[in-house]
């Protein structure tokens, strides 16, 4: 007689990070996925979880987090000229914003200057436009810089960005000494992730560490630097290999600094990280417990840093534009909130989410404003703000943030085995590795295999929405050019080219840059004139390309 086909178990679940999820679990899950992992100091308190405020600060940097101080709420905002951008700045704050999040176009990243041939149609599209350093103080008028702080998305040319702003603040009074801000200025990541690069690799390393020295010893609140796994999880790579990559990435430049003579504590506190949220929400949430977990350890273990604060993972964390669909885009509303509440569960300093029409266009004053009412609305409604990591203690989350820190871990271990980050970036090995990932899970989503609503199941007829697209006007782009052809003829030329000289001399000479630059800057030189001044001496980056 035969017997009876056996029925289907429920089906496994695989998260993106390559853990498998159990059907339940219970405090044996959370003690052997602890005990996988490396013993941490006699003296880091409790057990891997301890308390909020306290090394390893797996339940957050602060003891009480938001029922302190609620997250900064940031949105990325910025296109067409500095007076458009101000505009939008200042409504943003007029709705509640309580940070700055500044875009800058393409010819801007790129070094170009407006009235450059290759920038053409580009003006102003996709940020604002900064040549010199009117522009920037123009975008920044009637804004309190000691009240508002502003972030700038700025790499290849952040030292340049940074001696704008450096001079800003002398212009208005300011002691730099006490100026709060961040500049985003991870140029690995552009070589893995967005391709806004300019000089080779070493040399751009070598510009970080003169903005990281620079603000140790002159602007010591200033962030230098925010390490971006985001844009990098953004092409491709997995939550996982988001952590390790920033990891390593923060490693490369914290290796550098102190081989510049810096010590650790004289830094370390200013290093910050960006991070992407899209997925499955308790993955998102045990990854930065994880995360923030592991990278305190770094900091104490390796880089036997004293200071707690040194060890802290500050984060800004919200909204992935890799989540947003172009098919029924109403529906990334819903999303946005959810990217906003795992990012509030997860212990974020920052808040900044993508609004739902920016898988199309710049966003609109009202979609901006959903997501910032969105943010709010979990600090004055839902609690978010009540108690400090209110999932700690599930055996899910407790077990999964194990689980993936071991994961990262081993996920760094296999890069430094292949010769370390930043010897993978320059032979194109990273960047081929998340562009294979990247291809897959485009072949997954087409598939069905992965399982996107809107996209490839539960697909409607008629009820796409109607999405305004943001103007672009090439009369702005002329005018750009012209305001910058009329600071060339105003300034004094002899004086912008003795301070480019000094750009170049100091480059050659392995001296710090951000003194000339400022120099440079204040004598009106331009945003493409100092870059073009620096690449005399660096030459250019040729991308390698890699099939396997």
């Amino acid at each position: 007689m035969t017997a009876p086909p056996k029925e289907a178990g429920p089906r496994p679940v695989v998260l993106e990070s390559g853990v498998e999820v159990k059907a339940s679990y219970g405090s044996e899950e959370v003690a052997r996925a602890c005990a996988a992992l490396p013993p941490l100091p006699r003296d880091a308190g409790e057990d891997a979880i301890g308390r909020p405020g306290e090394y390893p600060f797996t339940r957050g940097i602060h003891p009480l987090m938001y029922r302190k101080q609620p997250w900064t709420m940031r949105q990325y905002a910025g296109f067409g000229t500095a007076a458009e951008t101000n505009a939008r700045f200042k409504y943003l704050i007029a709705q509640g914003q309580t940070g700055l999040n500044v875009a800058f176009d393409l010819p801007t990243q790129c070094g170009l200057d407006s009235d450059d041939p290759r920038a053409a149609a580009e003006v102003g599209r996709v940020g604002m436009a900064v040549d010199t350093v009117l522009d920037l103080e123009e975008a920044f008028a009637g804004i309190d810089l000691q009240k508002v702080t502003v972030s700038l998305t700025i790499n290849a040319v952040a030292p340049i960005l940074l001696a704008m702003v450096a001079s800003i603040a002398k212009r208005r009074g300011i002691d730099p000494k006490r100026l709060r801000g961040t500049l985003q200025n991870d140029i690995l990541k552009e070589f893995i992730g967005r391709g806004t690069w300019i000089f080779p690799v070493d040399p751009s390393i070598k510009l970080i560490g003169d903005t990281v020295e620079f603000c140790a010893r002159e602007m010591p609140l200033y962030s230098p630097v925010s390490v971006c796994g985001y844009h990098i999880r953004e092409s491709g790579a997995t939550p996982v290999q988001e952590m390790a990559c920033a990891f390593l990435i923060a490693r490369a430049y914290t290796d550098h600094a102190l081989s510049r003579g810096l010590g650790i504590d004289e830094f370390a506190s200013r290093l910050s990280f960006n991070f992407d949220i899209y997925g499955n929400l308790f993955e998102q949430v045990a990854k930065f417990r994880a995360g923030r977990r592991l990278w305190a350890r770094i900091m104490r273990e390796e880089y036997g840093a004293k200071d707690p604060r040194s060890c802290w993972m500050r984060m800004i964390a919200g909204g992935g534009g890799g989540g947003l669909t172009v098919e029924q885009p109403e529906l990334n509303i819903v999303r946005g909130a959810y990217y906003a509440l795992i990012s509030a569960l997860s212990g974020t300093q920052t808040m900044a989410l993508c609004s739902y029409d920016e898988a199309f266009t710049i966003p609109s004053e009202r979609a901006a404003r959903i997501s910032l009412r969105t943010m709010q609305i979990l600090v004055e409604e839902m609690g978010l703000c009540d108690t400090v990591d209110p999932l700690g203690g599930s055996w899910y989350v407790e077990t999964l943030t194990h689980q993936l820190e071991a994961e990262i871990r081993r996920a760094m271990e296999e890069i430094q085995k292949e010769g370390g980050i930043v010897a993978g970036v320059k032979d194109g090995r990273i960047q081929a590795r998340v562009a294979r990932q990247a291809y897959q899970r485009q072949r997954d989503l087409e598939s069905g295999k992965l399982r996107k609503v809107g996209v490839n199941c539960y697909r409607g007829q008629g009820d796409e929405a109607e999405i305004a697209f943001h103007p672009f006007d090439p009369a702005q782009a002329q005018a750009q050019a012209q305001r910058l052809a009329e600071v060339r003829r105003r300034r004094d030329s002899d004086a912008a080219r003795r301070a480019l000289e000094r750009v170049r001399e100091a480059a050659a000479g392995g001296a710090n840059t951000v003194p000339p630059l400022i120099e440079a800057v204040e004598a009106h030189a331009t945003l493409g004139e100092m870059v073009g001044a620096l690449r005399e001496v660096y030459g250019g980056y040729v991308e390698p390309v890699r099939f396997a």
